[in-house]
């Protein structure tokens, strides 16, 4: 398989794999330290926890959702189908409702508040056409077809 990243741009040379034989476990630690020290800030030492750069940051993710009349929902798959069982609580929510859908995402707006926003991981990939949903007795049941990807990426292994 041929490569498609621009290697001839980078600074090595025919020789570089015999060089790095021969290099000492050592020198080659102290090269990436300095070279760490020079593009780091000051304040990210050796000894750092890697998972303390990411604070500060928040995950992404839906907003939150109120804790009364949150949403209760539960997804399940069968040979053919996905299936999505939300119990409405009110009436008046079906009213509001808008329901949309990814490949592996269900997504429910509007209830029980108009700001809110539920996002449903769905457990298998599902076709972009044919959804249908149905309510009874309380539950909103939304049927989804599954799409069978049969498409294999094979990942190569290469020797370090």
């Amino acid at each position: 398989m041929r490569s498609v990243f621009p290697w001839n741009i980078l600074p090595f040379d025919k020789d570089i794999k015999e060089k790095m034989k021969k290099m000492k476990p050592e020198e080659i630690n102290n090269y990436v330290q300095d070279v760490l020290g020079k593009i780091m800030p000051g304040n990210m030492k050796a000894g750092m926890n890697p998972m303390d750069m990411f604070q500060g940051f928040q995950p992404m993710g839906s907003p939150p959702v109120s804790t009364s009349d949150k949403l209760d929902s539960t997804a399940f798959e069968t040979h053919d189908f996905v299936y999505v069982r939300m119990f409405i609580k009110k009436e008046e929510w079906v009213k509001h409702l808008r329901i949309y859908h990814t490949t592996n995402q269900l997504i429910v707006e509007h209830i029980p508040q108009r700001e809110d926003k539920h996002t449903i991981t769905l457990p298998a990939i599902v076709k972009k056409k044919g959804a249908s949903a149905t309510l009874k007795d309380g539950v909103l049941e939304v049927k989804l077809p599954k799409n069978i990807d049969m498409q294999y990426s094979e990942i190569e292994l290469t020797d370090i």
